[in-house]
């Protein structure tokens, strides 16, 4: 799959990557870089939260040892962060050996070492929620003109 096909469909895309110190969100934020997709640094749960307001995500890319019960209760209470999806992604620990309770929002686990960047972007593609309506670029968008009434 070419990353400029699959981007091209979701330009303007804005996801908040968090981890527990600046490097790890930074990391996250050079594998899911793409073209059309800003991404956001934050570090730790809270500051998510901060983040999520001011920069209003499509989703959250979080390292796995974050996602504790309390800091995904306290994402599910918030608006900025309510309907935003989460996926978590870990460095050292495979799908099976997170642990990420029903219930929370959290769509999907993923092992970054096993996976290639273009399968790991186009499954956060697959993730999104969009906010709104976002037409595609390259789309004949128009607003059809109500009938003339007859007298």
């Amino acid at each position: 799959m070419q990353l400029r096909s699959v981007f091209e469909v979701y330009s303007g895309m804005r996801l908040l990557c968090v981890g527990r110190h600046e490097y790890l969100s930074e990391h996250l934020c050079r594998f899911f870089s793409a073209p059309d997709v800003q991404c956001e640094p934050v570090v730790g749960g809270q500051a998510a939260v901060r983040g999520a307001v001011e920069f209003e995500p499509h989703l959250v890319v979080a390292e796995s040892d974050l996602l504790t019960p309390s800091v995904l209760a306290a994402w599910m209470s918030e608006d900025a962060l309510r309907d935003v999806p989460v996926m978590a992604v870990s460095l050292t620990h495979r799908p099976g050996e997170c642990v990420t309770p029903d219930g929370t929002g959290v769509n999907g686990v993923l092992y970054l070492p096993a996976l290639d960047r273009a399968d790991a972007l186009a499954l956060v593609i697959g993730a999104r929620r969009p906010r709104g309506v976002d037409a595609p670029r390259h789309a004949d968008v128009s607003i059809p003109q109500p009938a003339a009434a007859a007298h």
